[in-house]
């Protein structure tokens, strides 16, 4: 078993869980996100939940599956409460950082460490047509990683994510190549 394998699955979410042990020995960082809760209006699962259902969205392609699985690996490190919300500031920051970590430990090469970082680090940001037109495909991957995050937030919290993603969408079709 192998990560690659794990995260192509047909049934990504049952094969991590299945294989959850092997995942925990590899990447350690991802037991933070398990019981941690979001205790955030926009989100109605915790942590590691709302990532294994933001997966559970995603096509079968290998990069915007590892983004999804550490898009958020920071968030117990890197959040504020008040008045008994909790705010994530720099929680894509801090998850790219804990990214390169982990995928140099893991030996992947730069350019892919690379790539994976970005995704991870701008997952949040959204994307203007400068990003599109200075790299197509990754802004297209970005989109996807955005589409799967966002779907997996509150039902009830949808309806700005999907004004975005609709416009963004149509964005990324008039510079389809």
């Amino acid at each position: 078993m192998d990560l690659y394998s794990i995260l192509m699955n047909d049934n990504v979410v049952d094969e991590i869980n299945n294989n959850i042990k092997y995942l925990s020995n590899v990447v350690p960082e991802i037991t933070a996100m398990f019981n941690f809760p979001h205790k955030h209006p926009h989100h109605h699962l915790n942590v590691w939940h709302h990532t294994l259902y933001a997966l559970s969205l995603s096509e079968k392609d290998f990069e915007v599956r590892l983004t999804l699985l550490l898009h958020d690996i920071g968030k117990p490190f890197s959040y504020i409460e008040e008045n008994g919300i909790r705010h994530f500031p720099n929680h894509a920051q801090v998850s790219a950082v804990m990214t390169r970590n982990i995928l140099t430990r893991l030996k992947y090469d730069d350019i892919f460490i690379d790539r994976i970082c970005y995704l991870v680090r701008f997952h949040d940001t959204p994307i203007k047509e400068n990003d599109i037109k200075n790299n197509y495909e990754l802004s297209y991957k970005r989109f996807l990683v955005q589409e799967c995050d966002a779907l997996a937030h509150h039902p009830n919290k949808l309806e700005k994510r999907k004004i975005y993603l609709a416009k963004t969408k149509k964005l990324l079709n008039y510079h389809q190549r």
